[in-house]
């Protein structure tokens, strides 16, 4: 086995989390991965993999091994693409993760574009609210909405949209509607506790701001959540315009405060720190601008 091939398969096998995950990912059988680990492993005299209740995880080595032989196929792959001059002949597995209730609302009913485009491509969606580890994770592309925390990683900004205060006209027939930011102090607040959440809300208009301190019976850890308790009535919420686009155009939920700014939400895509962004990887990106449309403040 070459050694191209080798790096393919030991990637492959930490990416799936087993020998038998990887053979079929790979189309061979179970023994000519598990021997190729082993040759692999002879070779560079070193372990790669450790078996852990979680199935095989890679050693010290074997993630500094990973990471490099991820590149390596990589860039391998973009040689090839380069001397074919063919961007439409995408080929292999893209890894993506979104927030859950941005990748269901906006990727999903949409990636079939995606995948019609190029064929030969397949992908993976992890959805997750957390910011996971892409390197561990095998992730090609992390979709992140707020500030970002590292600054060291590498990532752009795809666009922003703007923060409202949302509830039903249910809810504020029963509750009235906040005429000014100091009334949300009567009203239930549905708190999203999480990194970019709060039960303090900033508002501005000119060269005015005002901070509210909210509260309510409900605080909620995902954006799911937020959302159902949202459309179940129990209350406002501050959210991103993505978070409610199809019930904002429906008239099922409706934004108070108008004349007041919150601070934006900014999308960004972020990228395995070191690793060179492969050509699905931008082509996924441009997918994405593409769907996000021109409501959005794209930037390189």
């Amino acid at each position: 086995m070459d050694r191209l091939t080798a790096m393919e398969t030991f990637v492959s096998v930490v990416e799936s989390g087993s020998f038998s995950a990887a053979a079929r990912l790979l189309n061979v059988g179970q023994p000519a991965v598990s021997k190729s680990i082993a040759l692999l492993e002879e070779r560079l005299s070193v372990r790669l993999l450790l078996r852990s209740t979680r199935g095989l995880m890679p050693t010290e080595a074997g993630q500094a091994f990973y990471e490099r032989a991820k590149r390596a196929i990589e860039e391998a792959d973009e040689a090839e693409l380069a001397a074919r001059g063919a961007g439409s002949n995408l080929t292999g597995r893209l890894r993506v993760c979104a927030a859950v209730t941005f990748a269901r609302l906006h990727i999903v009913p949409t990636i079939g574009r995606f995948l019609e485009a190029y064929p030969d491509l397949n992908v993976d969606l992890v959805l997750d609210d957390r910011n996971v580890d892409l390197l561990e994770e095998g992730i090609d592309i992390a979709l992140r909405m707020g500030q970002l925390e590292d600054s060291a990683m590498t990532a752009r900004k795809i666009g922003e949209v703007p923060r409202l205060v949302v509830g039903t006209p249910a809810y504020f027939k029963r509750a009235g509607v906040p005429a000014s930011p100091a009334e949300l102090t009567s009203h239930q607040a549905i708190v999203y506790n999480q990194r970019g959440g709060g039960g303090t809300w900033t508002f501005r208009r000119e060269s005015s701001e005002v901070a509210v301190v909210v509260s309510g019976r409900v605080a909620i850890t995902a954006a799911e959540g937020i959302r159902a308790a949202v459309l179940a009535d129990l209350g406002l919420a501050v959210v991103s315009e993505w978070m409610f686009s199809p019930e904002l155009k429906s008239g099922e939920v409706c934004s108070v405060l108008n004349d007041w700014r919150l601070p934006p939400i900014e999308l960004w895509a972020v990228f395995p720190a070191g690793r060179m962004v492969s050509a699905k990887t931008r082509a996924f990106l441009s997918f994405l601008e593409d769907i996000l449309g021109p409501g959005t403040d794209a930037a390189s």
